[in-house]
């Protein structure tokens, strides 16, 4: 046997197999080492957290990932891909906490750093094995054995080394600013973590429009009265009422003084706020009068309250009007407080929403901060003395108010931050809007849907909060951060220039300090007072300043004692530990003499990410020339979520331009999220996530690859379903493994080898010439598809070729090339026509799918060439031969595959089976030279649709009359008003205009004095029917079927029909497709006739040598169809 033969399709069973073979003989590492001195292609591996398991959102990262580093393997570069695991943050550290029963507040306490940071590192590795497991699995080739990991001493040497470039830049500075911070993981977060997918959520708040009471003695003339004036503020967040030191209105803003009653004490109120605004304040319950005197008959139980507008004024003239302190619990600023509840100015306000007067909180807000500081005098934050004699504000990192807050203290501000089932039925919001209502101090208190930041990692709300942090000036590179990205490939374009574009255009300074435990410190030591500062930059670095403390006295001994000094080796870097409990006790010695400590911050995890490139090889120690000579920097390619725009895409881009003043990458994928059929997101809580193990084991790695790459781009949102994974296994993987087995059932018959010289392309059948031409036309467009990392379309063009083409049109109208006739030059050229089909579509579907494209091209090579490669990874990617590619012959069988299926459309519409022949077709032909291409292809379309007789007719004869409607769905969005007109001149088409759209697919009109070109997807041509026939158009053919049947096309339907049920009686009985056979059938005589009457036809095509019709018959098959009821035996010669 040539060619190995199946009984079924098991892709399972073949990945399995194929792995083996895979291990068995280094095929990955030999995909390598075979290209060694070949020009490289850099890939970066974005690093998962292993901690966490897999999904099968991380099975299409890796498909799109591993396609392009196959293909240019392929192609003939050496592709190096290293794999790596992030092994620090947030996800690892509380996971950690979870498992040990604490909270950060116990790090340091009950459990040492050095205990916790023990058992991050070992929890960040605990599903290593799994995730290598789904690596194998699914065919994902990249390094296991060599991995770069973020948590070692190597690693951490080279992103303090890049931290100390971008000192010695000056883009690194302290700074006290209000910043996101998540209270539940007790860090602060940079402006991309705050950006992150998800993180923003609709949540429904009490907000309160509070009355802030003015002082009398503040007020211009025009504004004091015998009624109290109050000014109203909006909020969202009630809980930073009590840190309220300023109001601010915008200076140009109209507001207006309006006279009414508060509606929880029943009060006479003025107050003030936005002309704007009025209408959003004053509704439902209120009235507007016309006088002062009509509020005089309101009492509390009037049903509307009334209220009257005034006098206008102008934001500007509030300037430093003071107020009372609305929440009288809270404590004085403790800087400045004489400076503190009055009214200043800010651009920023505006009339969208709210009163048009912003409740400020400097020590809760950046905008309030930002404005407070700049009013003269400055407003000051509302901070206070603690206990360890440093200024904090009101609620504490845990999201705690302090002791200092009266009823208030122990709250936490948002009840989410209690632990499950403690949170106290009424809210700190909610008691604050209680508490103001009844002190008048309220004007509304109501529930309010709005988007609030979550933290990406507890999924719970942040606050802003001012903290010490270390930041990089990443906005005084923001625009070389622009400039470089136009360098950068976008897939999709509109994600590089859109929303990472956008991201970088507005970026803020990158926020690095993150105050937590397992990470990477912070190489940064200052004196107590912060006069002077000491960037570590290397291990060596350290090395010498530890040596210069114990000189100065400062230390005794130097902790990296037995760390030699050059030596690069694993041996040496293994006996250091870079991490918090190691360095947080190293101090370092000013030029003064006086000690430094380090900054006790970690660097955020974003940061190790983006430092890969260089961190992975410990550049600059080692390995040089790899960044500096662009052996692998910056990366050819990188594929993460789209999530990544403002992760692990801004921090590599971030870094690199920082550092180097390059881009990292050269080309990008951005892929999109993998939701559930419904297009829900994938949660075990939600119970529709997928396990990837057991969709892989099911459905096999190739059906689910394929499935997850053809269905739709990689950028666009996949809505998974497994029923779409069942398909692809059974349309393309079950044609392709038809087409191979009809192949190999055949070859082996005739003992064919490939051997000898190829039959010369002139020498084949017209039939051959179009596959090799489509094949070659194929090679073309896939080789661009992938080149241009658009895997979907070329997914879809192979799996068009084989399943229409290849299989559905070529060895459809050829098999009996294959089974009948001898073994001479026209049966070889169709094996060798349909060998090179095979092998060249298993080169061509390798990236994508690996396993079975392997099994494909071994089972086809094994005993037909000699000199090949092991494997078909380890292949050439197929090159055109341009000579093979005919055109004019793709187009004119396309065209008769275009008419079939016209025609087999209109046969399936009056439910007359193909089996069943008709008398004429007929076809409309656009002038002589559609007419002469067509005669070509008579015979096949004869044979194809079933028919005795083809006619050709003019197009513009009056046998086939067209008609033409506007597509409205088309139309509408283009021409919106001018629609009218559009139509009217479509629907005075005649035919000469229908037939321009046809030929050249657009049409030039007149409209409103303008020339509009309109496509032939904004209209629908159909053909009206003809008395006794069926009329069909499409892609620019029109056809007509003409359905009669007299009894002689009825007869042969008939045998037709038993030629179909005598090979399956064959198959059945499990004879070879050589054997010949007696048939035998039980029918009545009229059935008997029309057998013997197309008795010829029947034998010919079951291999039959003779039929008869007995009286009895025992165990007979018996066959039903339309009509007819008979009973058939065969017998085997």
């Amino acid at each position: 046997m040539v060619f190995k033969e199946y009984k079924k399709l098991d892709l399972p069973a073949i990945s399995a197999e194929i792995l083996n073979y895979w291990e068995k003989e280094q095929i990955f590492e030999k995909s390598i080492s075979e290209r060694d001195n070949h020009p490289s292609y850099v890939f970066y591996e974005g690093p998962p957290s292993a901690n966490g398991v897999p999904g099968i959102h991380h099975v299409m990262a890796r498909t799109i990932k591993d396609i392009f580093c196959r293909y240019k393997t392929q192609k003939g570069y050496q592709v190096n891909r290293k794999a790596g695991w992030d092994t620090h943050g947030l996800p690892v550290e509380l996971g950690v906490e979870m498992e040990l029963g604490i909270t950060k507040d116990a790090i340091g306490k009950s459990i040492s750093v050095e205990e916790y940071n023990a058992a991050c590192k070992e929890a960040v590795m605990k599903h290593t094995d799994v995730w290598s497991q789904l690596t194998h699995k699914m065919a994902y080739w990249v390094d296991m054995e060599n991995p770069y990991l973020t948590y070692s001493s190597k690693y951490m040497e080279t992103v303090w080394w890049l931290i100390k470039q971008i000192h010695k830049k000056g883009l690194l500075y302290k700074g006290y600013n209000i910043q996101p911070y998540s209270p539940k993981a007790g860090t602060g977060l940079s402006s991309h973590e705050l950006n992150q997918p998800g993180t923003y959520q609709n949540v429904s708040d009490t907000t309160v429009t509070a009355q802030f009471k003015t002082k009398e003695n503040s007020l211009p003339d025009f504004l004091k009265g015998n009624t109290a004036i109050y000014l109203l503020a909006w909020t969202t967040t009630p809980w930073t009422l009590p840190s309220n030191t300023a109001l601010t209105v915008g200076p140009k803003i109209d507001y207006v003084v309006v006279h009414t009653f508060n509606q929880y004490t029943f009060q006479p109120i003025r107050v003030i706020l936005a002309k704007a605004l009025v209408g959003k304040q004053f509704f439902g319950k209120y009235e507007a009068v016309s006088s002062l005197s009509a509020l005089e008959g309101y009492t509390e139980g009037t049903k509307k309250i009334p209220f009257f507008l005034e006098k206008e004024i102008k934001g500007k003239e509030l300037l430093n009007i003071r107020y009372e302190k609305i929440w009288k619990e809270a404590p004085e600023p403790v800087d400045n407080p004489e400076n503190a509840y009055r009214v200043i100015l800010g651009d920023f306000v505006t009339t969208e929403n709210g009163t048009g007067i912003v409740h400020t909180a400097p020590t809760f807000g950046a905008d309030d901060a930002k404005v407070a500081k700049e009013a003269r005098p400055e407003v000051p934050p509302l901070l206070i003395i603690d206990e360890n004699k440093k200024k904090v504000p009101l609620v504490d990192l845990k999201g705690k108010f302090r002791p200092e807050m009266g009823s208030l203290a122990g709250q936490y501000v948002k009840n989410e931050y209690y632990e499950e089932g403690k949170a106290p039925e009424k809210s700190s919001d909610v008691q604050i809007a209680i508490r103001l209502k009844e002190e008048n101090a309220a004007f509304k208190v109501e529930k309010y849907v709005h988007s609030y930041p979550n933290c990406w990692r507890t999924d719970k709300p942040i606050l802003y909060y001012p903290l010490d942090s270390w930041f990089i000036k990443v906005t005084e590179v923001k625009d070389r951060l622009t400039y470089l990205n136009q360098y950068i490939n976008w897939k999709p374009k509109a994600t590089g220039e859109g929303r990472f574009g956008n991201w970088l255009a507005s970026a803020n300074d990158w926020n690095l300090s993150r105050s937590r435990f397992w990470g990477i410190p912070l190489p940064i030591w200052r004196t107590e007072e912060g006069e002077e500062t000491k960037v570590i930059g290397s291990v060596a670095e350290l090395y010498q300043e530890i040596e210069k403390s114990i000189q100065s006295g400062n230390m005794s001994e130097n902790p990296l004692a037995n760390f030699e000094v050059g030596d690069m080796s694993e041996a040496n870097y293994t006996k250091i530990d870079l991490h918090k409990h190691i360095v947080d006790e190293i101090l370092l010695t000013s030029t003064k003499g006086a000690p430094m400590q380090r900054e006790k911050d970690l660097i955020d995890v974003w940061f190790d990410s983006g430092s890969m490139p260089y961190a992975q090889w410990h550049y600059p120690f080692e390995n040089k020339e790899k960044i500096d000579k662009g052996l692998a920097f910056p990366a050819d390619y990188i594929a993460e979520g789209v999530d990544q725009t403002r992760g692990w895409f801004y921090t590599l881009h971030a870094i690199s331009t920082l550092v180097f003043d390059s881009i990292s990458y050269k080309n990008v994928v951005s892929n999109g999220l993998v939701l559930d059929k419904n297009g829900q997101k994938m949660s075990k809580r939600l119970g529709n996530a997928v396990d990837p193990f057991e969709t892989i084991d099911q459905y096999g790695a190739d059906a689910t690859r394929w499935y997850l790459i053809s269905n739709t781009n990689p950028w666009d949102n996949l809505k998974f379903d497994l029923d779409g994974i069942a398909e692809v296994q059974r349309k393309f993987f079950g044609t392709l493994h038809n087409t191979y087995s009809f192949f190999s059932l055949y070859a082996n018959i005739d003992n064919f080898k490939n051997e000898g010289d190829p039959i010369e392309l002139n020498e084949r059948s017209e039939l051959d010439r179009w596959i090799l031409s489509e094949l070659n036309s194929l090679v073309g467009k896939v080789d661009a598809f992938y080149e241009d990392y658009e895997p979907t379309k070329a997914t879809r063009s192979i799996s068009e070729f084989v399943q229409e083409k290849l299989s559905n049109w070529y060895v459809r109208l050829c098999r009996r090339r294959f089974w009948r006739g001898e073994y001479q030059k026209d049966k070889i050229a169709a094996y060798q026509t349909l060998w090179e089909c095979l092998l060249t579509v298993s080169k061509l579907a390798a990236p994508v799918a690996p396993f079975y494209s392997d099994r494909l091209y071994q089972d086809l090579t094994k005993n037909t060439t000699s000199q090949k490669p092991a494997s078909v990874h380890l292949s050439t990617f197929p090159r055109i031969n341009p000579n093979a590619i005919d055109s004019a012959l793709e187009n004119r069988i396309n065209k008769s595959r275009s008419i079939t299926s016209l025609a087999l459309s209109l046969r399936k519409k009056e439910q007359i089976k193909v089996r069943q022949p008709l008398q004429t077709l007929m076809i409309a032909v656009n002038g002589p030279g559609e007419k002469s291409e067509i005669k070509k292809i008579q015979e096949q379309l004869r044979s194809e649709i079933n028919v005795k007789c083809i006619k050709l007719i003019d197009d513009d004869s009056n046998i086939l009359v067209k008609k033409i409607k506007p597509n409205f769905k088309v139309l509408g969005p283009r021409f919106g008003k001018n629609m009218a007109g559009v139509i009217d001149r479509i629907n005075s088409f005649g035919g000469a205009e229908i037939k321009t759209l046809e030929q050249e697919g657009k049409i030039n009109i007149r409209l409103n004095e303008k020339n509009i070109i309109l496509d032939i997807s904004e209209v629908e041509i159909t053909s009206k029917d003809i008395e006794g026939w069926l009329v069909a158009h499409g892609n620019g053919s029109t056809v007509a079927l003409d359905i009669s049947l007299t009894e002689d096309l009825i007869s042969e339907g008939i045998a037709r029909e038993l030629v179909n049920r005598i090979q399956n009686i064959r198959k059945d009985a499990g004879l070879e497709v050589t054997d010949k056979i007696y048939i035998s059938f039980l029918a009545d005589d009229d059935l008997k006739e029309k057998i013997e009457n197309n008795s010829a036809y029947i034998r010919s095509e079951t291999l039959g040598e003779k039929i008869d019709f007995p009286e009895k018959m025992v165990d007979g098959t018996k066959v039903v169809f339309d009509n007819i009821t008979t009973q058939i035996t065969i017998k085997k010669i």
